[in-house]
């Protein structure tokens, strides 16, 4: 009897502008507005820019091969973990990026959060733990039924009022602000020399630590289908993604920060720049804070929820309904909430970026070597059973050992060369034994998991 359709097979692939819209929701994250300004007044402008220009091309390249590789087996971060690391390491690696799912919903959901506080603290004044609650509930619903039947769809309707309310607020902002000289903005010496390198190196290491977007691109390319693989890989998860994302939100994140420093005050935040605009906008900066984190909250809060179903079903054997593992991720994510998210999340971040740079670096290195020994990716399912990779394992434990006791030294080189060393000793550990060892893997007893596809 023929499997039923599933995400990962042909008959369950998505439509080419649907998986877009789904995947474009990342675009909209004050996030991408908050690091850029937060950059550029380390290492100043001109520096930021080269960092930036340098990030989208590596992006572009690394996500197109990633892209092109989920689109031709079907596997998901789960299914390409377990062939890199082993079962065990692939729980490992769906396990570190359920969490990074988890407090980037967190984190992108508090900023509406905060957002809506400030704007109704003296109508309404409630505390933020209720518009916590608010937010979550919201939420929560969006991402009922999965990809196909929502996110798509809505953030089809929600993109161009994020464009039009991002357009209004550098207007607003170029107005009311204090925008003269905003590319001389920043700090124009001492940091490049501290961050052991120059400048735009620094700003290309701290865009390091958002490669968690990397596996985000696994989990959504696998539902595209195969006819659209050169259009995916250039526009839906390539260069062109990236320019809007990091490039175009960059110089804008970069002049809002400026122009509106004398209400964001010495401190460049997230929370602060969304706030900034709820001065000078009012409510229409509420609706544009609104619109562009409820688009990349579904993402999360999808790929949250899916990613804790697969660790219920592989480590602790619970097969339930997708609907439970939402709850359960919105409950995770309220609960953090509650604690002072933005007083330790930064640091959570940085380690669990650190640990995803070297998942990156592996499964590059993986895939490049793959096609250099003329192996077909579709045969790939035959190496992830009941094995563990010794080449994986090591390879992400030095790489990511490597990282951790660079940022852990708290000096401002960590984070310029933190990840950049993750990267390249994961890389070459892992190519190094894998050269000893072969494309198979070393049988070890069966752990007490239970893995299926994703």
């Amino acid at each position: 009897m023929p499997a039923a359709p599933t995400e990962s097979s042909p008959t369950g692939r998505i439509p080419r502008l649907s998986l877009m819209m789904g995947w474009w929701s990342l675009v909209s994250a004050m996030f991408y507005l908050y690091i850029a300004g937060l950059v550029a007044s380390y290492v100043g402008f001109v520096n930021t820019l080269i960092g930036l220009l340098l990030t989208v091309a590596v992006y572009g390249v690394v996500n197109k091969v990633l892209a092109g590789y989920a689109i031709d087996t079907g596997f998901g971060v789960e299914r390409l973990s377990q062939l890199l690391f082993g079962k065990v390491g692939s729980a490992l690696a769906t396990l570190v990026f359920a969490a990074t799912a988890l407090y980037y919903g967190v984190f992108e959901g508090s900023i509406i959060a905060a957002t809506l506080e400030a704007y109704t603290r003296d109508s309404l004044g409630w505390s933020m733990n209720v518009w916590y609650f608010v937010v979550v509930a919201y939420a929560t619903p969006l991402v009922f039924g999965g990809v196909r039947n929502w996110l798509d769809k809505l953030n089809g309707l929600l993109l161009p009022l994020y464009t039009a309310g991002l357009i209004a607020a550098v207007i607003v902002a170029a107005v009311s602000g204090k925008p003269s000289g905003w590319t001389g903005f920043g700090s124009q010496d001492g940091i490049p020399f501290a961050s052991g390198g120059p400048g735009w190196l620094m700003a290309f290491g701290i865009y390091m630590g958002v490669y968690v977007l990397m596996m985000y691109t696994v989990d959504f390319a696998r539902l595209g289908r195969p006819q659209d693989r050169a259009f995916h890989g250039n526009v839906t998860f390539g260069y062109v993604f990236y320019t809007v994302t990091f490039l175009v939100n960059g110089l804008i994140g970069i002049f809002l920060s400026h122009a509106l420093r004398g209400f964001t005050g010495s401190t460049i935040s997230e929370g602060g720049v969304a706030v900034a605009l709820t001065h000078v906008m009012g409510i229409w900066a509420v609706l544009l804070v609104f619109v562009s984190q409820t688009r990349i909250n579904t993402a999360n809060y999808y790929l949250a929820s899916s990613n804790l179903e697969i660790l219920g079903r592989t480590v602790l054997r619970l097969r339930l309904p997708r609907v439970v593992w939402v709850l359960v991720g919105s409950a995770i994510m309220f609960s953090i909430m509650l604690t002072n998210v933005f007083s330790y999340i930064g640091t959570a971040l940085s380690w669990q970026g650190v640990l995803i740079t070297g998942w990156v670096a592996i499964a590059l290195t993986h895939i490049a070597l793959d096609r250099r020994q003329g192996l077909d990716p579709a045969e790939a399912e035959a190496r992830t059973t009941g094995v563990v990779s010794v080449p994986g394992v090591a390879g992400w434990v030095v790489g990511s050992a490597i990282g951790l006791t660079v940022l852990e030294t708290g000096l401002a080189w960590a984070s310029t060369w933190g990840p950049i060393l993750t990267a390249v000793s994961a890389a070459g550990v892992y190519a190094g034994l894998r050269a000893v060892t072969g494309t198979k893997t070393s049988p070890v007893a069966e752990p007490d998991v239970v893995t299926t596809t994703a």
